[in-house]
């Protein structure tokens, strides 16, 4: 990985080219560690060691809920049920949430990307 994110933050969602080892790459940069892709730009993120995901982990995506319709959620590389009470944070917000391995949400957010969906991802880094 060569260059991180500028400020923690690259200020536009882009497609993501690839992962592994730790972090990200997309728009000719790299990105050790997680990252929260939201309609605001492309984030650092730190779910914590293990990793939680919560409303307060995820405190930047529900900031921004009346732009999301669809949120992927990377579990890392197998899938991690989210609990029900995060379950239920998202239907308040009006948000369909999908967990799946990390992989997978990338994939499916480089689609609806490109479809100019309504679309946010919480991604967890893996190695």
């Amino acid at each position: 990985m060569s260059e991180d994110l500028p400020l923690g933050r690259l200020p536009t969602p882009v497609p993501i080219e690839s992962y592994g080892r730790g972090g990200f790459r997309f728009a000719d940069m790299s990105h050790r560690g997680s990252l929260l892709c939201l309609p605001s730009g492309m984030w650092g993120w730190d779910p914590g060691t293990p990793p939680v995901f919560d409303e307060t982990t995820l405190a930047p995506l529900f900031a921004e809920a009346e732009k999301i319709d669809v949120c992927l959620i990377g579990t890392g590389r197998e899938l991690v049920p989210l609990s029900e009470t995060l379950r239920w944070r998202f239907r308040d917000a009006r948000i369909s949430v999908e967990p799946m391995a990390t992989g997978h949400a990338l994939r499916t957010w480089n689609i609806l990307l490109g479809e100019r969906r309504r679309v946010a991802a919480a991604l967890l880094a893996v190695d």
